[in-house]
């Protein structure tokens, strides 16, 4: 099915179920791909039918957007290409200004990451993440200008809080900004909090959501053992568990919802990793799912997560291990003895956000 595109959000862009993460083209983190390699994978992904990349201007310091704009160029296939990259992170040690969302920064970064790419503009420009103090509306009016410019296209968040997104968004609307279209938020089987705040928000503000990390860093693939922070098995597991975000899902937990997995792929036939993908390309608000590779044949197992559909006993499975604990305030909205002491004992047919929640 990778020749079946959706809307991104509620816009006109056209997207592939599957997004390409190019974390790791480029040897500088000490886990990438070099560039023949690199250039393998993108091709493959590009000839299978889909057309969405992403990058982002600190992917292995600049190389990833460096090989991507070489790979495109090699194709001559821009127009084709769905291409996204992020800003945010610190672009130069000492200088405050070269990270974040200020004016200075957006600016600043996009124009490093268009030489980079060797391209005039960008489909899909994304807040790699809040400095905690950026105001909103000095943010929206930045994006608003580089998509006036005609050098962005379209705009996106990633790794913001909810309230923050909600402001963003009721400043666009008000002020006639461009509209944020799109999410990029960790999603998976052992990280569903974005359920509570951000997919209700995607669905009610028309944003498609494209989770990062689907099978948390390679826990989801089947090829580990373990209890907490203690596994067994060879992989980019083993080179991103320290890291502060990507090794954040190792828990007893996790490993139970790893484990279940792996039982559900073995009675439909599947690897635990095409199970991984296709639940989560397959919940609410969901757009394209962001896939990496190191290896072609990983690739290929990837892009054949959505030819099948988990029946809906084992999905329940899925469902039910991997549910997210529902914490204050979110018993008071989506308990039942709460809800029934809102509606009077009557039954309401929820809203699609209600569903999602």
């Amino acid at each position: 099915m990778t020749n079946e595109y959706v809307l991104l959000g509620r816009s006109g862009l056209r997207v592939s179920r599957f997004c390409l993460g190019t974390m790791t083209f480029g040897t500088e983190w000490g886990w990438g791909n070099a560039e023949n390699t690199s250039r393998q994978i993108f091709n493959r992904f590009l000839d299978s039918g889909c057309n969405f990349i992403d990058t982002a201007d600190g992917y292995t310091n600049g190389t990833s957007e460096t090989l991507i704009g070489k790979f495109l160029k090699d194709r001559g296939e821009r127009d084709r290409v769905v291409i996204a990259t992020k800003f945010g992170f610190g672009r130069e040690q000492g200088n405050p200004n070269s990270g974040g969302p200020g004016r200075k920064n957006v600016h600043g970064a996009l124009e490093s990451s268009l030489r980079r790419l060797q391209t005039d503009y960008v489909d899909l420009y994304w807040l790699h993440n809040w400095d905690t103090f950026t105001p909103a509306e000095e943010l929206m009016l930045s994006l608003n200008d580089v998509v006036r410019s005609g050098k962005v296209r379209y705009i996106g968040f990633s790794n913001c809080p909810g309230w923050y997104l909600g402001r963003a968004a009721t400043v666009a609307e008000l002020r006639g900004y461009e509209r944020i279209i799109a999410l990029q938020l960790e999603y998976s089987l052992v990280q569903r909090e974005i359920e509570k705040e951000h997919v209700p928000a995607a669905l009610e503000l028309g944003m498609g959501i494209t989770p990062w990390s689907p099978l948390a860093s390679g826990l989801l693939t089947g090829r580990y053992n373990g209890d907490g922070t203690d596994f067994s098995g060879e992989g980019r597991l083993q080179a991103v568990k320290d890291h502060p975000a990507l090794g954040a899902t190792l828990s007893e937990r996790s490993w139970r919802i790893a484990g279940e997995l792996v039982k559900v792929a073995k009675q439909i036939g599947r690897s635990p990793a095409q199970v991984a993908l296709n639940w989560v390309t397959n919940r609410p608000a969901v757009s394209s799912t962001i896939i990496g590779a190191t290896k072609i044949q990983q690739l290929e197992d990837n892009l054949a997560s959505l030819d099948f559909t988990i029946p809906a006993e084992l999905l329940k499975r899925l469902d039910e291990i991997s549910a997210p604990q529902l914490t204050y305030p979110y018993y008071f909205f989506y308990k039942k003895e709460f809800r029934d002491m809102v509606s009077g004992n009557t039954t309401i047919r929820p809203t699609q956000t209600a569903e999602a929640a």
